[in-house]
C-alpha cells in the first residue's frame, strides 16, 4: 500500500442485475475513492449463496457484476477487483470470529431480524452473513468502508468482531470505520421506498433506453402536489437543482412530461458506460478478477498467517 493513502474494502453481492440506487448509494464512490485511496472491490459470490440457487444464474451474474465494476471506471491496474471464492481465506476467518461471538449478537442483525419479521425461512448463512462481512474487511487492514447509512451495522459489526478477537489473542485485526454520504445515502425506487431489486421497485444501470422509460413512467407520484417529489428525488441525482428548476416550473402538474424528461437525462449520462459494458467481453471480465485474486490473496495469506500463530493452530 502506497505510504499516505488508506485501505478502502467494498463488497458487491452478485445477485441480479444492478440499478442506479447501487451506483449513487456505493458504486460512484467507488470509483471516486479509487483515484486516490488504496481500493479492494470484492464480488462477494459466496454471501449471494444466501438468496442465489441456479448456479448459471450466479456465474453469469458474477460476469455481469464484475463488467460493471469495470464499465463505471474502476482500473485494475490501480484497485484490486476479485471474487470471494477465488480466497480461502475469508471463510477460514469468517469461522475464527463466529466462535468468539454470540447467538444472541448475531440475533440483532438488521438483514437476520428483517427476513424473520416477514415470515421467511432464514438459512444459517444469512445468519452468520456478518461475520462473513466481517472477515471479508478485517482480512485486508481496512481502514474505510463506504457504505449505505443502512448498512452502518455492518461495519460496526466487523469492528465488534476485530475487539473481540483483538482482546482475546492480542492486538491482530484493525478496526475499520465507515464512510457515508449522506447526500445519496438512500436512493428512491419507483415506488418511493429505498430501491432495491427485492422490492421490484429498480431502474436499471445497464438495461436499454426503453427499459429505462418503461421504469421511470412506472414511479408512483402524488396527484396532489405540482412537482412529483419520487421524479423529483431521483433526477436530483442527474442534475442540480438549478438546472432543474425551469422545468420542473414550467410543467407542473405535468408528469408525464417530467418523467420523459428524467428517462433522457438518465439515458445521456449513462449512455457512455453503457458503450464501455457492451464492448467488455466474458474474457475480460476473467482475465481482470485472475489478476485481482492473485493481489488479493497475496494480502490475504499474510494476514492468516498472523491469525493462525496468534490464535495457536500454527505449531
Amino acid at each position: 500500500m502506497a505510504e499516505g493513502k488508506k485501505r478502502v474494502f467494498s463488497g458487491v453481492q452478485p445477485s441480479g442485475a444492478l440499478h442506479i440506487g447501487n451506483y449513487f448509494g456505493a458504486l460512484k464512490q467507488w470509483v471516486e475513492m479509487s483515484q486516490e485511496d488504496d481500493c479492494i472491490f470484492c464480488v462477494v459470490d459466496y454471501h449471494a449463496l444466501t438468496t442465489v440457487k441456479d448456479p448459471a444464474a450466479l456465474r453469469q451474474n458474477i460476469l455481469d457484476t464484475t463488467k460493471t465494476l469495470l464499465a463505471i471506471g474502476i482500473d485494475p491496474s490501480n484497485s484490486i477487483i476479485f471474487k470471494q471464492s477465488d480466497v480461502s481465506e475469508h471463510t477460514e476467518l469468517a469461522w475464527m470470529l463466529e466462535t468468539l461471538v454470540t447467538v444472541k449478537f448475531l440475533e440483532l442483525a438488521h438483514a437476520y431480524k428483517d427476513k424473520v419479521a416477514k415470515g421467511l425461512e432464514a438459512n444459517a448463512g444469512l445468519f452468520n452473513y456478518p461475520m462473513l462481512m466481517a472477515a471479508d474487511i478485517l482480512l485486508y487492514d481496512t481502514d474505510i468502508v463506504p457504505v449505505g447509512a443502512d448498512q452502518r451495522q455492518h461495519v460496526e459489526y466487523a469492528r465488534e468482531a476485530a475487539n473481540k478477537f483483538n482482546l482475546a489473542y492480542g492486538q491482530t485485526l484493525k478496526e475499520p470505520q465507515e464512510k457515508i454520504r449522506d447526500e445519496v445515502a438512500v436512493v428512491p425506487g419507483t415506488d418511493g421506498q429505498k430501491m432495491s431489486k427485492s422490492y421490484k421497485n429498480t431502474i436499471p444501470l445497464f438495461g436499454s433506453e426503453e427499459d429505462t422509460l418503461k421504469a421511470i413512467m412506472s414511479i408512483v407520484t402524488d396527484s396532489s402536489g405540482e412537482r412529483p417529489a419520487h421524479v423529483y428525488a431521483i433526477h436530483k441525482l442527474f442534475k442540480s437543482e438549478e438546472e432543474l428548476a425551469p422545468l420542473y416550473e414550467a410543467n407542473k402538474g405535468s408528469y408525464k412530461i417530467l418523467k420523459e424528461a428524467l428517462a433522457a437525462d438518465i439515458n445521456a449520462y449513462l449512455a457512455p458506460m453503457r458503450a464501455k459494458y457492451a464492448a467488455l467481453t466474458d474474457d475480460d471480465v476473467k482475465k481482470a478478477l485472475a489478476q485481482g485474486a492473485a493481489k488479493a490473496k497475496a494480502i490475504a495469506s499474510k494476514k492468516m498467517e498472523e491469525v493462525r500463530q496468534n490464535i495457536g493452530v500454527s505449531l
